[in-house]
């Protein structure tokens, strides 16, 4: 599946080795920084937590020194609900919808967000025609998109235009273009960000740039405007096309350039300028400028060549007007 996503779950069996010392919970925790206090006393509850054989329930217990194994279980998909939720359909017809998702809004239900989510809506637009071949939680669903990142998603109504598509991602053969403000200016002002990702070592929520263990990710980018000094760049809005789709894909191969999008919660180490930061802070932005702009295919029941635009949201439309005066 291909994936400008949202983190997925993490689970199956974990060893953690602990030095002995304090409440056993907390220890867990914080050497297992991707899963809250709180989920580690679940699991205890549930009897997943064991050391030397024996289970560990008592989560104020002093911790001993020595091997903890924590059986991580999948999430259960729980069948997502039909929920009048407004969309802005770009295209539809039999086999597929293409709609333009705004800021804010999750593609589909999981721990936490089981409400209020694309498929939610969706559900609601398209009745039983929706596709069950993603799986229950997330039928029809095809590539992903952040959260916090809006613009263009197809989404399948039926097994067969889900295959298509799944085989036309898995072959490269979609035009995605993505528009980003970024902190500075990439350089040079066009070319290839090609670098394996995959799960940060040191933040299992994160993802990063690796050496090995992870998947192949390639983005072409091309540097449309930049904003203030001509010869040092404050900002710009960047053009970035995706010949693969990873998690966060985006947003950490500009951060490996040292230009990450500008309000990004995750990947954008570093303040912005002053007066970028005042323009982000006008335009309301709160969350990463990112921005689905384009997205092209061929059908893959009619054949029609179909491409669907949207334009810049709200906010990042502001962002661009302010920055123009820098």
């Amino acid at each position: 599946m291909a994936s400008e996503a949202d983190d997925d779950e993490v689970f199956g069996l974990r060893v953690v080795t602990l030095a002995g010392g304090g409440r056993v919970d907390k220890a867990l925790a914080e050497a297992l920084p991707e899963f809250s206090r709180a989920r580690i006393q679940a699991l205890m509850a549930e009897g997943r937590v064991s050391q030397g054989g024996a289970p560990v329930s008592d989560g104020s217990a002093k911790a001993v020194a020595g091997d903890y194994r924590l059986e991580i279980p999948p999430p259960i998909a729980a069948e997502p609900k039909p929920e009048n939720i407004p969309l802005v359909v770009l295209y539809e017809d039999a086999h597929l919808i293409v709609v333009d998702k705004p800021a804010g809004i999750a593609m589909h239900p999981a721990p936490g967000s089981e409400s209020g989510t694309l498929v939610n809506a969706l559900l609601h637009h398209c009745g039983d025609t929706l596709s069950g071949i993603g799986g229950v939680a997330r039928p029809g669903i095809v590539h992903r998109i952040d959260k916090e990142t809006s613009g263009v998603v197809v989404v399948a109504k039926t097994d067969a235009a889900h295959q298509g598509l799944s085989t036309l991602f898995a072959a490269h053969d979609i035009d995605r273009v993505y528009v980003a403000f970024t902190r500075g200016a990439p350089s040079p002002i066009k070319g290839t960000i090609e670098g394996a990702i995959g799960r940060s070592p040191n933040d299992r929520k994160k993802m990063a740039m690796v050496k090995s263990g992870g998947r192949h990710a390639v983005t072409h980018y091309t540097v449309v405007r930049t904003f203030g000094p001509v010869e040092r760049p404050l900002a710009a809005r960047v053009a970035c096309r995706l010949e693969t789709g990873r998690t966060h894909q985006i947003r950490v191969h500009l951060a490996s350039k040292g230009t990450p999008c500008l309000g990004d919660p995750v990947y954008g180490s570093g303040s912005p300028a002053g007066p970028v930061k005042a323009c982000i802070e006008t335009a309301q932005l709160s969350r990463q400028a990112l921005h689905a702009a384009v997205l092209g295919f061929v059908h893959p029941i009619t054949g029609e060549t179909i491409r669907c635009e949207s334009p810049l949201p709200p906010d990042m439309a502001r962002l661009e007007a302010l920055l123009s005066q820098l």
